[in-house]
């Protein structure tokens, strides 16, 4: 994904969310909202979901709900530049519980000859459940508690050497949201994460602290907002901001960019990542 795609995309997104801005769709405001709220068999709140850091399923999830995800992600790096992809699959098979399937890629190059010293992978498989144990439609409010587990793969050259498998990862969250009126949204989603090495059974535990901010744009599923990925290891705060958009393409795809801007990361740069939703009809 070049930097004339990115500016491209970016472009036809904010066009999008410009044209959405007509003083009707403030009348379909609570009619979106209770095309997501009135179905009475079970309570959910309209949330707008964080476009890095997602979650497993909507909050308040209700069985038979799915989607897909296809994300490709691009990070200027000192050494070299990293480029990501994931394909990812999340259902609801009961209301209130997702559950996840992803498969994160990691691909390196390097730039005037000084490479990554690591090297391509598939970083994990990565399976993750989440159940949302209070939502309150009329507090506009939803809590979730969830666990994803990572078995870490080795990089693509050490297979034979070292074999495919390198450790766990496990990562219990909590997620809190709630929205503020029709349009504003504010999430927490936070919880430790720990690595267990296969080889030393060395473990490295870290902690995150995601808060997200979010404007939906009257009448859609458009929404603009920041992403504030917070992470704690070895007494050190990585801070990366995310100013993010994403916009309804039809009535089952829609489309997400994120920047990444470090705020003290020595390694790492600016950064770009697109994210396509495809939820099947439920």
């Amino acid at each position: 994904m070049t930097k004339k795609t990115v500016v491209l995309i970016y472009f036809i997104i904010v066009s999008k969310l410009a044209f959405s801005q007509y003083p009707e769709n403030e009348i379909l405001d609570s009619l979106y909202i209770a095309e997501t709220e009135a179905v009475k068999a079970i309570d959910k709140v309209l949330h707008a979901e964080p476009l890095y850091i997602d979650l497993i399923r909507d909050l308040g999830a209700r069985k038979g709900e799915k989607e897909w995800n296809y994300a490709v992600g691009l990070t200027d790096r000192n050494r070299g530049d990293m480029y990501t992809a994931l394909v990812e699959y999340e259902w609801a098979p009961i209301n209130r519980l997702g559950l996840e399937i992803e498969l994160p890629f990691s691909f390196y190059y390097p730039q005037n000859g000084m490479g990554d010293v690591r090297s391509s992978k598939l970083n994990s498989l990565k399976l993750a459940a989440q159940y949302s144990f209070y939502v309150s439609e009329k507090n506009s409010t939803s809590m979730a508690l969830g666990y994803i587990h990572e078995f870490e793969l080795n990089e693509f050259n050490k297979y034979r050497k070292s074999g495919v498998y390198q450790g766990n990862l496990f990562n219990p969250f909590a997620v809190i949201a709630k929205r503020w009126g029709n349009n504003f949204h504010t999430l927490l989603y936070t919880g430790p994460a720990i690595f267990t090495h296969l080889k030393n059974n060395k473990t490295e535990t870290s902690f995150q602290a995601n808060t997200n901010f979010h404007y939906m744009i009257s009448g859609t599923r458009n929404f603009v907002g920041l992403e504030i990925n917070k992470n704690y290891q070895d007494r050190n705060l990585d801070l990366v901001l995310r100013p993010q958009m994403r916009v309804g393409i039809s009535d089952k795809l829609l489309i997400g960019i994120v920047t990444g801007i470090p705020v003290n990361k020595a390694n790492d740069r600016l950064s770009t990542f697109l994210r396509l939703i495809y939820e099947p009809g439920h």
